[in-house]
């Protein structure tokens, strides 16, 4: 390869690589116009009607011939996407507060079979509205399988199944800042469906 062919095709590729890293680095910078971002700092989960709050769930399908929802609780902090120089840096507003008003579950199993119904409980939306501020963080339970999944496919026969279905479940919030601006940030947490038997 001729020596100024070489180098135009050298710098080529690291103006595309540099781009490449710019844009993995900066996603929740550039992401929705509103100067503050979400951050879901964890999603823990409990099982029917216990309220001992866990990094994974063990999802009980029926618990002494009664069925239960589970719930969830998530932590939520702010953080701006200009931040300002090291020697005078911004300092957040009442504009920059986030209020979240729904949120969005979706089940997927690690091994693809994904079909909602027949692999997956089906995704669903519901309310629950908490206010986050900059200057601290803010806690929001929810409901995270429904009552109603555990009588539908595929929850429905593990009541009589020794089998078990395995899941990373996808928590994104939704809500809007102060001025109007969409904001959503996303959570996961693995959930285990099963009939696990009375104590």
């Amino acid at each position: 390869m001729p020596t100024a062919i070489y180098r135009k095709s050298l710098v080529l590729l690291t103006g595309v690589a540099l781009a490449g890293g710019a844009l993995g680095c900066s996603s929740h910078v550039r992401e929705g116009r509103s100067p503050s971002y979400l951050i879901v700092d964890s999603v823990l989960a409990a099982s029917g009607t216990d309220q001992t709050f866990g990094n994974t769930l063990s999802s009980d399908v029926e618990t002494k011939s009664a069925v239960y929802s589970d719930s969830g609780q998530a932590t939520m902090t702010l953080a701006l996407k200009d931040i300002g120089p090291a020697a005078n840096p911004a300092a957040p507003t009442t504009n920059n507060f986030v209020t979240v008003t729904r949120y969005h579950v979706q089940y997927r199993r690690s091994d693809g079979r994904n079909t909602q119904g027949v692999d997956v409980p089906y995704e669903w939306d519901a309310a629950a509205t908490v206010t986050v501020s900059p200057s601290g963080s803010a806690t929001i339970g929810f409901e995270l399988v429904r009552l109603v999944a555990k009588e539908e496919s595929p929850l429905v026969q593990l009541k009589t199944s020794p089998s078990f279905i395995n899941t990373i479940t996808e928590v994104t919030f939704f809500g809007r800042d102060t001025v109007g601006n969409d904001v959503s940030a996303t959570g996961k947490i693995q959930i285990n469906f099963g009939n696990f038997g009375d104590s």
